[in-house]
């Protein structure tokens, strides 16, 4: 298949055993997760023998049993089969949060062959990228996107082409007034021997008798969960079967409690290792429910949580900006809503305190708590819980992962409260990057511990208690005149004005400086006004050392944002317009 099997894993050498300040707050038993040797698809099953009539997917008002869960995925398995899918095989899942994701999800898995979860709001360059990357020969996507594929579809090495409708899981009288509404607004595709859609072929199930089914262990490759390629090249990481069961253990049981009937609203999109661990998989693993959102919008956030009711939402800052900002949601009960998780993106303190005196406005009992992950690592490496929390950190590592800071240079370990890389050990730790032997042990490096350590090109310091605080990433980081410059101090002090509502700090040329710092600020009414200009001024006047004062403030309505909604730095850094009002 390609992967990279690096060496680094085949070393036999003698492990120190690791240990951890934060282990106080974990039980004996908590610390030493088991991993058995099972599959994403086999922990479903696990799921369907004991929650068999309970929800599992509720997608636009249809609610889908567990074990109507496991029977659609078994008949999507025989599907495959009958494109001649087998053990090792790729195939691209280019879906919305659709149930067909899922259902392909599992049934690929069953097979043993990897899911690749593509983006599908991708450019034709990206779509053709993902499919070629990773040598696809069968993708599955939504029919609505067709005109980004069919100027690329040739320059693939594509067999078979499945499209799914918005509609295919709808119930019946929705689906007809959704394909009504639809008429003649999408471009379809010509009929074709290598193109179908979702009834044709599920209906290729009916050629296979029943699969027999052999065993994939923990270390079978899984998923593909591209990086966001926001500094550098986007890279296809290749995640096994133990991070999906070891981070359903750690987030789901451990830390968040779940129970089953709990619901979990998936606005996070199963092509993010966030939302497809968490929201989705650990959801399902414990019974409880994922609530599907297949297009999120802001301006309807009250109907949505009045229909679903979550009990956990996870999501970006800009889903929390979103929430606080909706007007609609004034009188919103949110008594049902016990966990708020944010991810993804760096939680400015401001933010923090506005959504925590939201939910304490709107009868919520949760706090918001930061949680700290990377697709390399399955998303999830540290966490906040409500007892468990201290403002402005991203938490502790979950119980069994290790985080030390270090001296990118020399790869030494540094005291509590210096800033260093952070690098991550978990079991959760990706096979690889795909076909990318080099990047891969730039990644995953053997210490003298005798352990693999992910590093991350993150900043950040642990204090005492073994809470780590993100201060950016290392690309981010600005010298100027031979000082380090972190943005994140630079946006927490702006943050700190009244009138700002979001900031964010790039590093521009300087012609003697080497760097200098550019601060990019949306304000709360989202009006320049030359008077806040100049107090923000002075406050970081005030506030930080000369060097650290940006050599230039610039005010737009809002910022630009990534497909995964955080902020588009390198969009900034060639951003050299005046203030939006002037």
């Amino acid at each position: 298949m390609g992967f990279f099997d690096s060496s680094i894993f085949n070393i036999f050498r003698k492990k120190k055993k690791l240990h951890g300040v934060w282990e106080k707050y974990y039980t004996k038993e908590e610390l030493d997760i088991h991993i058995p040797d099972i599959s994403m698809y086999d922990h479903i099953v696990l799921s369907e023998h004991k929650y068999s009539k309970l929800k599992a997917i509720e997608y636009l008002g249809v609610k889908i049993t567990y074990h109507q869960l496991l029977t659609k995925v078994n008949t999507i398995a025989k599907s495959f089969k009958a494109l001649g899918v087998k053990k090792g095989d790729i195939v691209t899942i280019c879906l919305p949060n659709f149930p067909e994701a899922l259902y392909c999800l599992y049934a690929l898995n069953k097979l043993g062959a990897v899911a690749n979860m593509t983006h599908p709001l991708s450019a034709e360059g990206e779509l053709k990228e993902a499919v070629n990357s990773t040598r696809s020969k069968i993708l599955v996507m939504c029919n609505q996107f067709y005109n980004k594929l069919e100027p690329i579809v040739d320059e693939t090495n594509l067999k078979h082409i499945i499209f799914v409708n918005a509609a295919d899981s709808m119930n019946l009288f929705m689906g007809i007034a959704y394909r009504l509404m639809n008429i003649g607004k999408y471009k379809y595709p010509k009929k074709g021997t290598y193109m179908m859609n979702w009834n044709k072929f599920k209906s290729l199930s009916k050629k296979v008798p029943n699969i027999k089914y052999r065993k994939m262990g923990k270390n079978q490759p899984a998923v593909i969960i591209h990086s966001g390629g926001t500094s550098g090249k986007p890279k296809n990481v290749v995640i096994q079967n133990r991070a999906f069961y070891l981070g359903a253990k750690q987030t789901g049981d451990i830390d968040l409690h779940l129970k089953p009937g709990d619901s979990c609203l998936a606005i996070m999109p199963n092509f993010h290792g966030f939302g497809l661990s968490v929201c989705m998989h650990t959801a399902l693993t414990l019974g409880c429910y994922t609530t599907l959102v297949p297009q999120f919008d802001a301006k309807k956030f009250d109907v949505l949580f009045n229909k679903t009711k979550p009990t956990i939402v996870l999501g970006v800052p800009t889903l929390f900006e979103a929430l606080i900002s909706n007007n609609n949601v004034k009188n919103l009960d949110l008594s049902f809503l016990k966990f708020v998780v944010s991810g993804g993106d760096q939680l400015p303190k401001a933010l923090e305190d506005r959504v925590n005196e939201y939910l304490k406005e709107h009868n919520s009992p949760a706090h918001i708590t930061q949680g700290y992950g990377l697709s390399e690592a399955l998303a999830a490496v540290s966490l906040c819980h409500h007892d468990i929390n201290k403002s402005g950190s991203i938490g502790i590592p979950l119980a069994g992962n290790y985080i030390k800071i270090i001296d990118p240079g020399t790869r030494k370990e540094l005291p509590f409260g210096e800033t260093g890389e952070i690098v991550v050990h978990t079991k959760a730790l990706m096979l690889g990057y795909l076909n990318e032997e080099s990047e891969t042990n730039d990644a995953l490096q053997m210490h003298d511990d005798g352990h693999v350590w992910l590093h991350t090109g993150d900043l950040g310091y642990m204090d005492e208690d073994g809470f780590v605080f993100y201060k950016g990433r290392q690309k981010r980081m600005i010298i100027t005149s031979g000082y380090n410059v972190y943005p994140s101090h630079i946006e927490e002090v702006i943050e700190s004005h009244p009138d700002v509502l979001q900031c964010t700090v790039v590093g521009i040329p300087h012609p003697y400086k080497q760097e200098v710092a550019k601060a990019f600020i949306v304000l709360k009414d989202g009006t320049f006004n030359p008077f806040v200009k100049q107090s923000i001024k002075d406050l970081c006047k005030k506030n930080l050392a000369k060097y650290m004062v940006p050599a230039e403030f610039v005010f737009r309505k809002k910022l630009p944002k990534t497909k995964l909604g955080k902020v588009d730095f390198q969009m900034l850094k060639q951003d050299n317009g005046a203030d939006d009002d002037e």
